[in-house]
């Protein structure tokens, strides 16, 4: 009888601070420790969570420029960057394809529970498996199919995930060494353009030093034709 009424106690203040809507990280994890040992304790945690409208969403990192997120869990009603009730991981879209860190199974948690996500979380979760596994718990717990070929089911889906990850990182190797070499090329044709350009104006100096030279022959041996006509005429 005691710890019957201990838990309805418990149970009574829950669902009191449940209704003031108190968010207080600190009552939470009270909450949460407890619930991870009673199934009354889950039951009472996801009405909570229900009722906090929370949601699973990014945090902003980084500087500008070069920004990178934090996949947490969150209150719809405090700000974006504001205190957080979990983290599940990080996301980082700089590199290619974007980095994921994911703790898979708190995050099956929170959606199995009603935690909303945001349009990026949810295709994070999606791209991480994490909704289709809920898709496959969803049906074992229908009677579609049991536990062991659902797990079958989504081993085949991480193969096939991983093959595609593979040819997609393959892919953009091939990318690189592509747009590497047309720069290069493009660096040669114009090094052989400025070479010929260089050679081009090389040889009209050189042109036109020979023409003066001529020119100038040609006026030097014009005033002794000139002086030698003179002399003729004179004898």
């Amino acid at each position: 009888m005691v710890a019957v009424a201990n838990r309805l106690f418990i149970m009574y203040i829950w669902i009191y601070f449940a209704q003031k809507s108190i968010q207080s990280k600190s009552f939470y994890y009270l909450c949460t420790r407890f619930s991870r040992k009673s199934n009354l304790g889950k039951r009472i945690n996801n009405l909570i969570i229900k009722r906090m409208a929370t949601k699973i969403r990014l945090q902003r990192y980084g500087r500008k420029g070069y920004a990178y997120y934090h996949v947490v869990v969150a209150d719809s009603r405090s700000p974006r960057d504001g205190r957080c009730i979990e983290r599940l991981g990080t996301y980082n879209p700089n590199t290619h394809p974007a980095t994921i860190n994911l703790n898979f199974e708190r995050a099956l948690y929170w959606v199995g529970v009603g935690a909303q996500p945001t349009d990026t979380a949810n295709m994070i979760l999606k791209k991480e498996g994490v909704l289709y596994k809920k898709h496959l718990l969803g049906g074992v717990k229908k009677g579609a199919f049991d536990e062991t070929t659902a797990e079958q089911k989504f081993e085949a889906w991480k193969r096939e995930k991983a093959d595609i990850l593979t040819k997609q990182q393959e892919k953009a190797k091939s990318d690189k060494a592509g747009e590497a070499n047309k720069r290069l090329d493009a660096e040669k044709a114009k090094n052989k353009a400025r070479a010929e350009a260089v050679a081009k104006k090389l040889a009209e100096a050189k042109l036109a030093e020979q023409q003066a030279a001529a020119e100038a022959a040609e006026s030097e041996a014009q005033p002794e034709a000139t002086e030698e006509s003179t002399t003729e005429a004179k004898e």
